[in-house]
């Protein structure tokens, strides 16, 4: 594996009393989007403007492109696009205008800041608008100017703050498209923070999940669903016909291998298992001559992945309990084998 283009090593801030960002350990690697995900308040910005060295942390270090961010802030800036979650243009000017005069800014030449201009407004899809006054642009449009604003620089990373925050869904689902082909197309890293778990899981190779200050989890969807499938068990719903001796049933089923719970619902059954053991669910009822008329293995998406390690951190309570709420009605347990019956 090549050295991370972002490395963050025990990166803290503390504001008074308050620790805004505690001990954050994070390495993105050349290629990656990375989502930064947590509610309002957790200490993604805290963390990005530490990144960029614009804030100075209190502990740890920020590597990003080689550069230390606290240290050589201007190196950093010049290798990285910012997004902020408002993006300002002057409104009297037109995007094309706009994307002109930032292009000059960077040290392009008036001929060159044009072209480029133009062809990243048509990357962004605003080549009808470019002549139009920024004043008039939609939410939706000034974040795509945006984007072309942070790719005219030429950048190795791009940093995306809440980029979707108030885009219709129509022009959420082009952005992000966007962004992943841009991603792929010119190898960029990009580092996008959001609240919006959906808009992550869309686009992102790797999530971190980040609540009061702390990186509570990171990786794959994969990776951290198979974390809570090993932590929680696997659930296999299963809806049978209604009929008589469906009690007995899950009591026998409550005894085969690997089988912790059983609950009965209605004619909707629930196993939780320490293995994915479907397959051998299904075998069992159908030698019991049972109507089966749907399986379900419960799957963990990104937003059931964030709720687990969100309720664990700001309740300390039972991930088990809150996982799987039929299991709080009345279930048939898997008996102790060496426990002797009660009379």
């Amino acid at each position: 594996m090549h050295d991370p283009i972002i490395a963050l090593t025990n990166l803290t801030k503390r504001y008074g009393k308050l620790v805004a960002v505690d001990k954050l350990n994070l390495t993105i690697h050349k290629g990656e989007i990375f989502g930064l995900l947590g509610p309002n308040g957790a200490g993604k910005t805290t963390s990005i403007l530490m990144m960029l060295g614009l804030t100075e942390p209190c502990e740890g270090t920020a590597y990003v492109c080689g550069y230390n961010a606290t240290r050589q802030p201007i190196d950093v800036k010049k290798k990285v696009g910012y997004l902020p979650d408002s993006v300002g243009f002057y409104d009297n000017l037109s995007g094309l205008d706009n994307l002109v005069f930032i292009g000059k800014i960077n040290g392009l030449a008036e001929k060159e800041a044009r072209e480029t201009a133009v062809r990243l407004l048509e990357t962004v899809g605003l080549t009808q608008d470019m002549h139009k006054k920024t004043g008039a642009y939609s939410r939706g449009m000034k974040q795509r100017l945006g984007l072309a604003d942070v790719l005219i620089k030429n950048p190795e990373v791009i940093i995306l703050d809440e980029p979707t925050l108030g885009i219709d869904p129509s022009g959420v689902q082009a952005f992000l498209t966007l962004i992943k082909q841009l991603s792929h197309q010119q190898g960029l890293t990009v580092l996008l923070s959001s609240h919006h778990l959906h808009h992550v899981q869309q686009v992102c190779d790797r999530v971190g999940i980040f609540v009061d200050g702390k990186l509570l989890v990171e990786g794959n969807i994969a990776s951290l669903s198979k974390n809570l499938f090993d932590k929680e068990g696997y659930v296999t719903a299963i809806t049978l016909q209604s009929g008589s001796g469906l009690e007995s049933i899950v009591e026998e089923l409550g005894q085969e291998p690997h089988v912790k719970q059983v609950s009965l619902q209605d004619n909707k059954l629930e196993v939780l298992c320490e293995e994915d053991i479907t397959a051998n669910i299904v075998h069992f009822l159908v030698h019991k001559q049972c109507d089966i008329i749907g399986v379900h293995r419960k799957d963990y998406g990104l937003d059931e992945i964030y709720q687990k390690y969100f309720e664990n951190k700001t309740h300390n309570s039972s991930v088990h309990e809150k996982s799987f709420p039929l299991f709080q009605r009345p279930f048939f347990k898997k008996r102790d084998k060496q426990a002797p019956e009660r009379p």
